[in-house]
C-alpha cells in the first residue's frame, strides 16, 4: 500500500511525472541505437572489433564527467535539457548519410557526441529534479526512473532490431531523433522556477575541482560512492562471464537472454520498492543490503543448476540497482543546487567507469581462471564491501534524513 501510494505521489507531481516521461521516451531511442549501431557496423564491415568501438565511442565521454558536469551548473537546467534534446535530434539525422564503410567516421563521431551530451543531460536532469521534487520523494523518483529505464532496455532492443531489419540503420536513427524531439517537448511543458547561476564562481579548473572536493569531503557520500565503484567493478567482471556461465549450464549462448530478462525483472521490482526502503533503512544500509544480496547472487552463479541461475539473475537485478539508487539519491540530497551538476557527473564517472574496466578484466581472465573461481572471489569482495559500508557510524548517515529539500537545493 505504501509503495503504491508513494509511487502515485511521484507520478502526480507535475515535474517528476514529466521528467519520467522524458526518461522513458529518450531511453527507448538510446537503447535501440545502442544495439543497432553495433549491428550496423558489423553489417557494413564484418568486423567484431569495429562494432565494439560503437560502445567505446558512446562510453568514452563519461571519463570527462567532472568537466562536462560543470556545464550543467553554468546555466538553467530546463533550457539546457531542451537545447540538448533538440540538438541531438538534429545530429542524429546526419546518420542517414552513412551508406558504406567509408562513412563510419560519421557514425563514430555522432556516437561520441551522443555520449558527451548524455553525460551533461544526466547531470542537468538530476539537478533539475532535486530542486523541483519534494526531497522525501527523491528515492521514489530515482527508483521509478530505474524501473522505466530497465523497462525500455527490455523493449527497445527488439524494436531497434526490427527497424534495422526493415529499414537499416537510418530507420533506427530516425526513431532515436523522434524520441529526442518528444523529450524536448516534454521539457518545454515543465513549469519550474530556476535562479540564474552565479557565473562568477563557475570558471576554470577550480569550478570542476569544487564538485570533486564536495564529494570527497562529505563523510557520507565518499564511502557510498567508493562502495558503488567497487560494486560496479565486480558487476562488470561478473557480466563478462555470462556466456561462460551459460555454457556451464549446458545451453546455447541465446540462453543468456533468459538470464537478462530475469535480471531486468528484478531491477523493475527494486525500482518500485526503493522509496519506502530508503526511508526505512537510510541510504547507507539500503545500499549495503543491496550489495550483500549481490554478493550472494554473484557467488551462486558458480553453481551450474538452472533454478539457481534464475534466482541469482533476479537477485542481481535487485541488489545492483539498490546501490546505484542509494548513491544518486544521497548525492541529490546532500549537494547544494549550485554544485549538483558537476557532483552528479563526478559521482557517475567514479561509479560507472569501473564497470567497463571490470568487463575488460573479466573477458581477459575467463580463460585463465575460469568462471567459478572468479565468481566466488567476486562474492567475497562484494561481501566485504557491504560489511565495511554497514560498519560506518550510523550517526553520520542519519544526518541525511534531517536535511530538507531546501538544504539540498538552496536555490
Amino acid at each position: 500500500m505504501t509503495t503504491r501510494w508513494t509511487a502515485v505521489r511521484v507520478l502526480r507531481d507535475r515535474t517528476a511525472g514529466r521528467c519520467l516521461t522524458a526518461v522513458m521516451v529518450s531511453g527507448f531511442g538510446t537503447s535501440a541505437l545502442w544495439l543497432a549501431s553495433g549491428v550496423w557496423v558489423k553489417d557494413l564491415t564484418g568486423s567484431d572489433g569495429l562494432a565494439a568501438l560503437c560502445l567505446l565511442a558512446m562510453w568514452a565521454p563519461a571519463l570527462a564527467g567532472p568537466v562536462l558536469g560543470t556545464l550543467a551548473d553554468r546555466c538553467r537546467r530546463r533550457p539546457l535539457l531542451i537545447v540538448l534534446s533538440l540538438s541531438m535530434a538534429a545530429l542524429l539525422l546526419t546518420l542517414c548519410a552513412v551508406d558504406g564503410p567509408e562513412d563510419l567516421w560519421l557514425l563514430y563521431a555522432v556516437l561520441f557526441v551522443y555520449g558527451a551530451a548524455g553525460t551533461v543531460h544526466d547531470a542537468a536532469e538530476s539537478a533539475l529534479v532535486a530542486g523541483a521534487v519534494d526531497g522525501s520523494l527523491l528515492g521514489d523518483f530515482n527508483g521509478l526512473r530505474m524501473t522505466a529505464g530497465e523497462g525500455m532496455k527490455l523493449l527497445a532492443p527488439l524494436a531497434g532490431a526490427g527497424l534495422f531489419t526493415a529499414y537499416g540503420g537510418s530507420g533506427v536513427a530516425l526513431l532515436d531523433a523522434a524520441t529526442f524531439l518528444a523529450a524536448a517537448l516534454v521539457y518545454m511543458s515543465l513549469r519550474v522556477r530556476e535562479e540564474r547561476p552565479d557565473r562568477a564562481r563557475e570558471g576554470g579548473r577550480g569550478a570542476t575541482a569544487e564538485g570533486a572536493r564536495h564529494l570527497w569531503g562529505d563523510t557520507v557520500l565518499r564511502p557510498l560512492v567508493l562502495a558503488g565503484g567497487v560494486t560496479m567493478l565486480c558487476a562488470g567482471v561478473s557480466g563478462a562471464l555470462t556466456y561462460a556461465v551459460v555454457e556451464d549450464l549446458g545451453h546455447s549462448p541465446a540462453y543468456a537472454g533468459v538470464l537478462y530478462a530475469l535480471q531486468g525483472a528484478g531491477s523493475v521490482t527494486v525500482g518500485l520498492l526503493s522509496g519506502p526502503g530508503l526511508r526505512r533503512l537510510g541510504a547507507r544500509r539500503f545500499a549495503a543490503y543491496g550489495i550483500g544480496l549481490l554478493a550472494v547472487a554473484v557467488a551462486l552463479r558458480a553453481v551450474p543448476h538452472d533454478p539457481v541461475a534464475w534466482a541469482s539473475a533476479a537477485a542481481i537485478g535487485v541488489g545492483l540497482p539498490a546501490a546505484l539508487i542509494a548513491v544518486l539519491t544521497e548525492v541529490q540530497r546532500r549537494t547544494p543546487g549550485a554544485l549538483l551538476g558537476r557532483v552528479t557527473a563526478t559521482a557517475n564517472t567514479l561509479v560507472y567507469t569501473p564497470n567497463v574496466i571490470g568487463l575488460a578484466v573479466g573477458a581477459a581472465m575467463v580463460e585463465l581462471l575460469g568462471p567459478r573461481a572468479q565468481l566466488s572471489g567476486l562474492g567475497v569482495v562484494l561481501g566485504v564491501t557491504a560489511a565495511v559500508l554497514l560498519a560506518q557510524r550510523p550517526a553520520s548517515a542519519d544526518r541525511t534524513a534531517a536535511r530538507s529539500a531546501s538544504d539540498a537545493s538552496p536555490a
